[in-house]
């Protein structure tokens, strides 16, 4: 497959899990099930989407790399965090915010 196809399916499956995030932090409990689901294998295409990218575009193991796969951690157990800890939201919520910006700005910068 193409970097082009592993890149489209990487930024689409962070998005959705990035949205999904955020929904569980303001929904019901009774639609935790679900939003789990969702969230687990959009983490999952994640990471096959970023390590296909990254055989396909050769570059090895740079530090930032490693950072954008603790961002994706992070941000992939926050959702079920969220459900846990509702009264926390709001914390949560600005550590998710500050997880995709250190992701994104690693994305373009790749400081080291």
């Amino acid at each position: 497959m193409t970097p082009t196809f592993y890149h489209i399916l990487h930024v689409f499956s962070v998005l959705v899990l990035t949205g999904y995030t955020f929904y569980a932090f303001a929904a019901a409990p009774e639609t935790r099930k679900k939003v789990m689901i969702i969230t687990g294998v959009a983490s999952l295409l994640a990471l096959v989407g970023g390590f296909g990218l990254q055989a396909k575009l050769a570059v090895g193991w740079p530090g930032w790399l490693v950072v954008k796969i603790v961002c994706w951690l992070g941000l992939s157990a926050l959702a079920g965090i969220g459900y846990k800890r509702r009264g926390a939201a709001g914390t949560l919520a600005m550590i998710a915010i500050a997880v995709a910006f250190v992701a994104v700005v690693l994305v373009y910068t790749k400081p080291f």
